[in-house]
């Protein structure tokens, strides 16, 4: 109070002081009315702005001691402030292919709230949970996540979930041949409890084996809660199964960064698999100091899947029709029109022009992050003879990947370690991987990670042969303005949260650099420079629909 009383005692002093009468008599008058009109032309305005003013400082100085909250407010706002003018001169600014400049002001950031309750304990939790997640090695690790948040949600003790041995892959590996399961139940001990599996005293005293049932996709918190949990309540055991993408998207941001803390670090793989995967990333390593990785995800399964064709004629049309048999439920889809909306996976060679394009030059270093080609070889020697310096597990760990061979999942391990690792990551889909690993991207601190913009760049390489290849580079930056990794390309409400975590990213203060460059400055497009594409951040494509969400890789 005795600072509102000197507030306000000032603004009353300055009042009077300003306001007082000229003298009719003696040199008081004159000095008194120069005083006057020497401090502004209108009185009035003068008196009626000194009253505001008055009241204004008396004011913000009752609601600083009521309320506390005026400087942490003006925290705020500076830091809004601070990111506006990071990301504005993030648009206007030459971007650098191999990493984005403000990457350095992002980390990842998933601790426990204060407020976040321990784990409960096996003995007072509601029952035990058992999760079969479905899919390939990644959609089955988005399973694996949500599931950890699912057990807290509904306070259950978790048992390791079991990995799907029918999918397309066949691949019969367990929980442990693909994760360090020790270190998934230590790691999460205060999060959740999880067990490897049901006590044998429970599953003697049941009555009836295990309830068994499958929750609509993207369930609410609300939902678990209203309908699942009366059923764990009552059987004590429960098996939730074709766990992938059942719970929703949008969290509170404690379950966020728990979704975070599992993805990120309670998920890791064996020694075995860590092993063979570094091996391969240091001898990338000994041939070059910096890589790329690509995705490029041309595997039969997938171009069949897509409904779009890649130029084979007949005979690919043939193939990839009966392939996509086995889905019952696709819709009949127009290879034009998918293509048109963006769906289309780009082939080997329009990846090769794109990057090409946007500034890597052919002696690139390139680790190809793939299972089966369609097409083998005649599909892949494009790429090859636009980034010569081509590698792909088989050819750096030949004799490590023997062990692996008959694993699809743990194979698609060492691809994810290689392309985590990388210097920049392509994706060619907006599949499971590449959203798993352009978020974990993110997280680690904006690493380069490049989705081609499909819908934009399909109409551009149909035109290819008609322009030179200048402009044809300079349209390529264009489409690919938005679609670079950068810290500012996400736009609220869109996107899965497994690709853009923002719950889980934090910002470090920034300051403004005055020697960045000015806006408007041209840029000179050489295609052996690397460092000769401007930003610039278009609005994202629309969400994936739930066909592309929940396919398999």
């Amino acid at each position: 109070m005795k600072l509102a009383a000197e507030v306000w005692r000032s603004s009353v002093r300055l009042l009077t002081t300003t306001n007082s009468p000229p003298q009719l008599n003696g040199g008081g008058n004159k000095s008194g009315l120069w005083r006057w009109r020497s401090f502004s032309g209108q009185p009035k305005r003068t008196v009626m702005w000194t009253w505001v003013c008055g009241f204004m400082l008396f004011t913000l100085g009752v609601i600083s001691l009521f309320t506390g909250h005026v400087v942490s407010h003006l925290e705020w706002y500076s830091q809004q402030l601070s990111k506006r003018s990071l990301l504005d001169m993030s648009r206007r600014e030459p971007i650098d292919v191999w990493k984005s400049k403000y990457s350095n002001f992002f980390y990842g950031c998933s601790e426990r709230g204060r407020n976040f309750p321990p784990a409960v304990q096996e003995h007072s939790s509601n029952g035990y949970l058992l999760i079969a997640a479905s899919g390939g090695l990644n959609q089955q690790r988005t399973g694996i996540t949500d599931a950890v948040v699912v057990a807290r949600i509904l306070n259950a003790t978790l048992v390791v979930p079991e990995l799907d041995h029918h999918s397309y892959w066949k691949d019969d590996s367990d929980f442990n041949d693909i994760f360090d399961v020790n270190w998934f139940i230590s790691s999460l001990t205060k999060d959740v409890t999880v067990v490897k599996r049901v006590p044998d005293r429970v599953m003697r005293s049941m009555e009836k084996p295990p309830y068994t049932m499958r929750v609509p996709r993207k369930s609410t918190p609300e939902y678990y809660l209203d309908q699942v949990l009366p059923i764990l309540s009552r059987r004590h055991v429960l098996q939730l199964t074709k766990f992938d993408y059942r719970l929703a998207n949008d969290l509170d941001e404690d379950m966020q960064k728990l979704r975070c803390r599992v993805n990120y670090n309670a998920l890791r793989f064996t020694k075995r698999i860590q092993s063979v995967g570094m091996k391969v990333v240091k001898r990338m390593r000994k041939m070059a100091n910096r890589f790329i990785a690509v995705h490029l995800r041309f595997e039969p399964d997938m171009l069949a899947f897509s409904g779009c064709d890649f130029g084979g004629g007949e005979k690919e049309r043939a193939e990839l029709a009966e392939i996509r048999k086995r889905w019952d439920t696709l819709p009949d889809l127009d290879p034009l029109e998918e293509r048109k909306r963006g769906k289309c996976p780009l082939t080997p060679h329009e990846v090769g022009l794109m990057l090409r394009a946007l500034g890597f030059a052919n002696n690139t270093y390139i680790y190809v992050a793939s299972g089966e080609i369609y097409g083998g070889e005649k599909t892949l020697r494009p790429l090859r003879d636009l980034f010569p310096n081509f590698y792909t597990k088989e050819m750096l760990a030949n004799d490590e990947l023997k062990p692996l061979l008959p694993f699809s999942s743990r194979l698609a391990a060492i691809d994810y370690i290689v392309s985590d690792e990388s210097d920049v990551f392509i994706t060619n889909n907006n599949g499971n991987m590449a959203k798993i690993l352009a978020g974990r991207r993110r997280f680690m601190g904006h690493k380069r990670t490049i989705r081609p913009n499909a819908k934009k760049l399909s109409a551009l390489f149909v035109d290819r042969e008609k322009m030179e290849w200048h402009t044809f580079a300079k349209k390529v930056k264009s489409c690919q303005r938005g679609f670079m990794g950068d810290p500012d390309e996400f736009k609220p409400g869109r996107g899965e949260f497994h690709e853009y975590p923002q719950s889980c990213i934090c910002q470090r203060p920034f300051s403004y650099d005055k020697h960045s460059t000015e806006e408007g400055e041209e840029e000179e497009i050489q295609e052996e420079v690397h460092n000769n594409a401007r930003p610039g951040y278009g609005h994202l494509s629309p969400p994936d629909s739930e066909r592309d969400e929940v396919f398999p890789d």
